[in-house]
């Protein structure tokens, strides 16, 4: 009787997920959308560039906090961050909500293989970077093996060496990404394997052969480099993290030679990492996956480069929350598209495109209908969270606008408007103009109406 009871549950899983498509999951640390497939003429990305002629490119989605921990377990759990609880880099996302349902933990449950390796979670916002979140997957977490060499020179910011792609971090986590294409091409039911690339996180290191492809004196750099006029004084900061590398002054100006390395370094990283995403869609390929694989990739938040003479992502600007998102699902044609979209968008939207069912918990919603052409938008605009400075920010980004809020002791202590068809730059804070007072009222009731799950808004006296 029990062979017989095991039979049966053996063939309703294989039936349940027959058909169903697979899944590859590509994350990349601290990648913006500086990228060909977004209209970026400085950066070499054929790899990703090539994946987007055959995706859904959403050119206007954003990260729920520009920070890795609190960005990546809002994206995995398809929640705001304060219902994940995770708001920092040191909070364990189990620890405070032990049954919070994962977007793996979902399609294993759902009889799929589920694996991974490299930098899928924060591992300090999960059981570390050994075991990583064990609900997730259906086999041991492929921990990271760190580069076959030991680069001595010190806590540098950039740093070209003449190595091979498989003798950094990121060259080891694409060979274990290959191996577990290859583990979960032998299983028997449909598979969901997560690969993370590290860079183009500081340091900015790639094979020097990345480095060449760029004449660092004809890069252009961005050209407005103030603080807005009319800004708060919560959403700029002194790019401490840049500051803490060898070779960056601690306080005064950054030395634009310096600046120009640092952004060298970063795209010279970019195209590093393309190369690696480019080799695992040629595996794909070569394994005859590509035609019943749903492939998505991200990137966990922005990053400033200059911009407002600032580096690194911990704001609610533009160019920290806006983070390149791109989803290829067999048989859709390839698109843009600009409607407002959250990276806590994908745990829906994959569940719906593999024809799971969509738990109810999530606050994120699905692209599906955007990616089919059965809509054009599918929400009026996108949050984001930030602290900074004893205030709790909220960024509300619509098509045009930026509406941001900052909260201090339930007061709103300063709001800011930026308008990004008239102003790409965020050159000048709208808050103050009286003729922008009625869109202000108006933006405001909208983040209300769509932040279910952001709570500290709901207490504004």
């Amino acid at each position: 009787m029990k062979k017989l009871l095991l039979s049966c549950t053996l063939m309703c899983t294989t039936l349940f997920s027959a058909n169903k498509p697979n899944i590859l999951f590509i994350a990349v640390d601290d990648l913006k959308p500086e990228l060909g497939a977004y209209g970026n003429t400085q950066v070499k990305s054929p790899s990703i560039d090539k994946l987007a002629q055959y995706s859904t490119v959403f050119t206007n989605a954003h990260c729920q906090w520009a920070v890795c921990g609190p960005s990546r377990a809002s994206l995995m759990t398809g929640l705001y961050p304060e219902s994940t609880g995770v708001m920092d880099l040191k909070t364990s996302m189990r620890s405070v909500n032990p049954d919070v349902l994962t977007l793996p933990q979902h399609f294993k449950n759902s009889g799929y293989f589920t694996a991974a390796t490299g930098k899928i979670y924060d591992p300090r916002c999960v059981d570390g970077r050994v075991k990583d979140d064990e609900a997730s997957w259906s086999i041991p977490y492929k921990t990271l093996d760190y580069g076959k060499i030991k680069l001595k020179d010190g806590k540098r910011f950039a740093l070209a060496p003449e190595i091979a792609d498989e003798d950094l971090t990121d060259g080891q986590i694409l060979l274990n990404g290959l191996e577990l294409l290859d583990q979960a091409q032998k299983q028997e039911k449909p598979f969901f394997v997560a690969v993370g690339f590290k860079k183009p996180h500081l340091a900015f290191v790639a094979p020097k052969k990345y480095w060449d492809l760029y004449d660092r004196e004809s890069l252009i750099l961005p050209q407005f480099r103030e603080k807005a006029e009319n800004a708060s004084e919560y959403g700029w900061h002194d790019s401490n993290e840049l500051r803490s590398y060898d070779g960056i002054p601690k306080q005064r100006p950054i030395p634009m030679e310096l600046q120009k390395e640092a952004y060298h370094g970063y795209l010279a990283c970019v195209s590093y990492i393309d190369a690696l995403v480019g080799r695992l869609l040629q595996d794909l390929e070569k394994r005859d996956l590509k035609n019943n694989t749903i492939v998505v990739l991200w990137g966990d938040h922005g990053f400033h480069l200059g911009d407002h003479n600032m580096w690194g992502k911990h704001t609610n600007l533009e160019q920290a929350t806006r983070s390149p998102l791109i989803i290829s699902i067999p048989g859709q044609k390839a698109k843009q598209s600009n409607t407002p979209a959250e990276l806590m968008d994908i745990f829906p939207t994959l569940s719906d495109a593999a024809g799971l069912e969509v738990p109810k918990v999530l606050q994120g919603s699905s692209l599906l209908a955007v990616i089919q052409g059965k809509e054009k938008q599918h929400q009026n605009g996108a949050i984001s969270f930030f602290k900074s400075k004893g205030a709790k920010g909220y960024s509300y980004r619509t098509t045009q606008y930026r509406y941001i809020e900052w909260i201090k002791s339930n007061q709103v202590e300063a709001i800011e408007l930026y308008d990004y068809q008239n102003d790409p730059e965020e050159k000048v804070n709208l808050a103050n103009n009286p003729e922008y007072a009625e869109l202000i009222t108006e933006l405001k009731q909208e983040l209300r109406k769509d932040g279910d799950g952001c709570k500290l808004m709901f207490k504004v006296k």
